[in-house]
């Protein structure tokens, strides 16, 4: 027997509808809790702030990776492989990374 499927109704404001650039995301986590901050960092700005941030459960958080890396797959068959930039030196610490020992 499959599972019922629950319908949900989802409303997108008109300032949420226009979305936030974000080309850096910080992440951090509690026992309970995966935070995300979202900002951006221009070439040779040197500050930068919060625009969003996102709190949800460790489930939550797991889902969302698996969701991204399902959608990505989809995306890449549709569109070819997504390049990476970020590996020249001028380049290093603006864009989404991976901190180093996490």
């Amino acid at each position: 027997m499959e599972p019922k499927q629950h319908r949900i109704n989802v409303e997108l404001g008109e300032k949420e509808s226009e979305g936030i650039y974000s080309n850096l995301a910080l992440i951090s986590h509690s026992p309970s809790e995966f935070i995300i901050d979202f900002a951006r960092v221009m070439p040779g700005v040197q500050k930068t702030k919060v625009y969003a941030r996102i709190v949800m459960t460790p489930a939550h958080a797991k889902m969302l990776l698996d969701a991204l890396g399902e959608n990505i797959k989809k995306f890449e068959g549709q569109f070819g492989n997504i390049k990476l930039f970020g590996m020249e030196e001028k380049e290093k610490g603006i864009g989404f990374q991976a901190q180093k020992g996490e």
